[in-house]
């Protein structure tokens, strides 16, 4: 018994069977018949797939046959064969068979291959939409309710307080202000250096919206050429450039009531953002190689590492454009600006890890976050989640200790992100003890031997901060 898919070649010549079956076995599983009369036994016995069926045939052509099984077994995708001499003929014949392609002889294997493997694309789709028709009329009060229950999860999952941050992190006012924004159908710019969760931020700003049981669609606009981009975004007619096999319906129709996010925008070309702005502006697309203009819509949400005013004033990003996306502008600050997040953020990615990596794995040592505290996290929140998968993949016990920490960080990692004074002296073990003693000395400083403050941030007990003290000897003065 086999799960590939089942193609049925009805050719009346042994030779073309088995030519055919050459090429298309590795990927299919192959029926074959030498008449149309041998042909509907297969298909009143197996489920098949597709129907790849040569024209010329003694009694019944294969027009005529196909358009038998149209009527008795309407599933399969139905493929005919012939020579070029036969094309006006079998054209047609296609609305009546409901030919789904024509295939002219000498026929090329690579071409024939993926013309099979479109067709089952095809039949999955239609499998699936007449399924989905069915649900519809059978069970509508049912699939309402699935679909707002995933959209609750939805919403659950991308809420504003599951971007992680502590109590007194920067970006406690950054979400409050982008949850105020959610609500209201304005375009937002979110700025900042990569790695700081900006994707993640609109995605909440969707899912928190009014169209937040609409398409959320994302386009990183710095990955494509500018003919490329207007594809993606606009869709496209067959034919309008090279490589342009067939019409695309581009993003913004795709997600047309909901929100598309557009990455890097900064990293686009002048004579896009040209195209950008009339879409923003009519709020119409036209596709490439089409006469009519469609309407669409879409929130935007943009999002740029670059210092877009910086760019306007320097005539590489259009001024006008920006002040259409950035009708309410967020900026995310780097993870070194908010240190305070780091243990925080760094327990519960090591939560996610050890689950993904499945490792049970208690926590950190409180050096490991005396170390990732002090680092300056260049890469932010993705840096921080490479060193942790990092050391959970090298952990042997259930703890995270210092041997564990890359020695890029252990050469980093300081206050403020200077260079450390004795890197390159001693002992791992007295490097890191000499870095948390500093460590405790400006946290007791800044919060004037705040002892319940000073352990709140560090993420320890009162009684273990003041067995540190102790341990390093670290007295109030008086």
């Amino acid at each position: 018994m086999t799960d590939l898919p089942i193609i049925l070649v009805v050719d009346d010549e042994r030779q073309s069977q088995e030519a055919l079956r050459r090429v298309l076995a590795d990927e299919f599983q192959i029926l074959t018949a030498s008449s149309a009369e041998e042909a509907e036994g297969l298909l009143e016995q197996e489920m098949v797939h597709a129907i790849l069926c040569d024209q010329r045939m003694p009694g019944i052509p294969g027009v005529e046959f196909l358009k038998t099984v149209r009527s008795r077994w309407p599933d399969p995708v139905r493929m005919i064969i012939s020579g070029y001499s036969e094309a006006e003929d079998i054209i047609a014949g296609v609305n009546e068979a409901g030919i789904y392609q024509y295939i002219t002889k000498p026929w090329e294997p690579d071409e024939l291959v993926r013309t099979i493997r479109a067709a089952l694309t095809l039949y999955r789709l239609q499998r699936e939409h007449a399924q989905a028709s069915i649900d519809l009329k059978v069970a509508p009060a049912i699939l309402a309710k699935d679909i707002a229950k995933k959209t609750g999860q939805l919403r659950r999952q991308h809420h504003f307080d599951r971007i992680i941050h502590a109590p007194d992190s920067p970006l406690r006012e950054v979400m409050a202000l982008a949850e105020r924004v959610a609500g209201f159908d304005i375009s937002v710019l979110i700025t900042g250096e990569s790695g700081t969760g900006k994707e993640l931020l609109a995605r909440a700003i969707h899912y928190n919206s009014p169209r937040g049981d609409k398409p959320f669609v994302v386009e990183n606009c710095g990955a494509l050429p500018d003919q490329l981009l207007e594809s993606e975004l606009f869709g496209c007619k067959k034919g309008a450039f090279t490589g342009a096999y067939e019409d695309r319906i581009g993003l913004f129709e795709q997600a047309s009531g909901g929100t598309i996010f557009l990455d890097e925008i900064g990293e686009t070309s002048a004579a896009f953002q040209v195209k950008l702005l009339r879409v923003l502006q009519e709020g119409e697309i036209r596709p490439l190689g089409a006469r009519l203009t469609r309407k669409v819509d879409v929130r935007v949400i943009s999002a740029t590492n670059r210092n877009l005013e910086e760019e306007v004033r320097e005539r590489h990003f259009r001024r006008d454009l920006y002040y259409r996306l950035a009708a309410f502008p967020i900026h995310l600050p780097p993870l070194r600006e908010r240190p305070m997040d780091v243990p925080v953020l760094a327990k519960r990615l090591l939560a996610d890890t050890a689950k993904g990596f499945g490792k049970a794995i208690a926590g950190f040592t409180p050096e490991v976050l005396s170390v990732l505290t002090a680092y300056d996290w260049q890469g932010n929140v993705r840096e921080l989640q490479n060193e942790i998968q990092r050391m959970v993949a090298l952990a042997d016990g259930a703890w995270l200790a210092a041997d564990l920490i890359s020695s890029r960080l252990r050469q980093r990692a300081c206050p403020g992100g200077r260079a450390m004074a004795d890197a390159e002296s001693g002992s791992l073990k007295d490097q890191v003890e000499a870095l948390e003693s500093r460590l405790l000395r400006e946290a007791l400083e800044l919060h004037r031997w705040n002892i319940s403050r000073v352990a709140d941030e560090l993420g320890l007990s009162r009684v273990g901060l003041r067995a540190k003290l102790q341990r390093y000897a670290i007295e109030r003065a008086s």
